[in-house]
């Protein structure tokens, strides 16, 4: 398959992280990667060793280097498997005026109206029994099966004028079904019925869920010369597939001296404060493994191997509005299709200082990659990623980075078609020791 085919492939298969986290672990394998036990004992990690580490919604890869990493450092991708959306409630069945809706949550910063009318499936993971213990299995039901239906014009003539806006606990809750108790095999709880079946297991050992809505709609290349790619979650799929490519590819290489790692962590829309976010220690413990039970001089340890790290973290950056212009700073004004694009702010809201983005220059004009900057405007506040995070934990020199797009945070998104194989190609020459 042509790069974009498995782009658009990988974005298709992940409704949620847990599955774009399933799936990038599948892709490892076929790459030659196999799983490392976190609570197993030590194990041989010498020179050339390729393993990944799946916990949930996040994953974590590497490839041990020609060197110690004590002495030879590790080069550092990190970016998120999360993207905003609705989230089904643990007891989420409400029943009124002969519907049943499923009662939700927002997800991280979900721009709610570009959620309405749409043909809705449900993704996520199950927890079920497992003799004494229990299990979590991931389902998909991708059909349409759920709807957010808007109010009529006629009962809101000033939508147009007003926008379109949802009360979140009493508006969201989206519709399943019509109710009718009296019905043939109707059940009290019919979301847990049709979770039961797609797990293949008996209802009453379905325990719980984590679930979220997602748009149905697949990925598309679009545009008069299909310079468009219109998806739902490329923030930040589209990241985590880049680096994904980039790790692979760079496997074809020779061996570097340094390791390479690839972290894509689950909750950075929520703030990444949880046992797998880029604010755990989940990462820092990993890292401590792979150099203690490296080949080599160990001593120093983490803290040494550190000294000698660099940090990529890759998440979407905002391309210019042709309608919005006046929202960008005038000289960081990224387009689609010109390239990656290195991402600063004073108040490091991105991780990137000078000696950071340097480096990204440097292995863009060895990869033949056009690259762009954002800056924010500096009088609107400014978002934020995983890599001051992890550059705060590791203490890690870092470069916050992503690909032009538009229609952040709406259930659908798009991108450049170019810009995905400059970034491939620039994080290949990363985790290549390029630079």
């Amino acid at each position: 398959m042509a790069l974009l085919d498995r782009f658009r492939a990988f974005l298709d298969a992940s409704p949620t992280s847990f599955h774009a986290a399933n799936v990038a672990a599948g892709l490892l394998e076929a790459a030659g990667y196999t799983a490392l036990d976190e609570g197993g004992a030590p194990e041989a990690l010498p020179a050339g060793s390729k393993r990944y580490v799946l916990r949930s919604g996040s994953i974590v890869a590497f490839r041990v280097g020609a060197n110690n990493p004590a002495t030879a450092g590790f080069r550092l991708t990190a970016a998120h498997t999360d993207s905003p959306n609705l989230r089904i409630k643990p007891r989420p069945h409400l029943r009124d005026q002969g519907y049943i809706r499923l009662g939700v949550e927002p997800y991280g910063g979900v721009m709610l109206a570009t959620w309405a009318d749409r043909d809705l499936g449900l993704a996520g993971r199950v927890l079920v029994r497992d003799g004494a213990g229990q299990k979590a299995i991931l389902v998909d039901l991708r059909r349409p099966l759920c709807r957010i239906p808007t109010l009529a014009i006629h009962m809101n003539r000033g939508v147009n004028d007003e926008g379109l806006k949802f009360n979140a606990q009493k508006e969201l809750p989206a519709l399943l079904a019509l109710s009718d108790p009296g019905a043939s095999g109707a059940t009290a709880e019919p979301l847990r019925a049709l979770l039961a079946e797609a797990a293949g297991v008996p209802e009453s050992n379905l325990l719980t869920w984590d679930l979220a809505l997602y748009d149905l709609t697949p990925a598309v290349i679009s545009g008069l010369n299909a310079e468009f790619l219109h998806s739902a979650r490329l923030d930040n799929l589209a990241s985590c597939h880049a680096g994904l490519e980039a790790l692979i590819a760079a496997g074809d290489a020779d061996l570097p001296a340094t390791t390479a790692v690839l972290a894509l962590f689950d909750h950075e829309e929520i703030g990444s404060t949880s046992e797998r976010g880029a604010q755990s220690a989940w990462l820092e413990h990993l890292l401590e493994r792979i150099v203690r039970d490296g080949a080599g001089d160990n001593a120093g340890g983490l803290s040494r191997a550190l000294t000698h790290s660099w940090l990529v973290s890759a998440d979407m950056a905002h391309a210019v509005h042709p309608a919005f212009a006046d929202k960008h700073d005038g000289e960081h004004m990224p387009r689609l299709n010109a390239g990656p694009v290195v991402k600063q702010h004073s108040a490091q809201r991105y991780g990137t200082e000078a000696e950071g983005a340097a480096l990204f220059m440097r292995l863009c004009e060895a990869a033949d990659v056009p690259f762009q900057w954002f800056v924010n405007r500096s009088d609107l506040a400014c978002g934020s990623t995983v890599g001051p995070l992890v550059a705060a934990r590791l203490a890690v020199r870092t470069v916050d980075v992503g690909n032009p797009m538009l229609s952040m945070h709406s259930i659908r998104e798009m991108c450049g078609t170019a810009d995905h194989a400059w970034m491939v190609a620039a994080m290949r020459a990363f985790l290549s020791g390029v630079g």
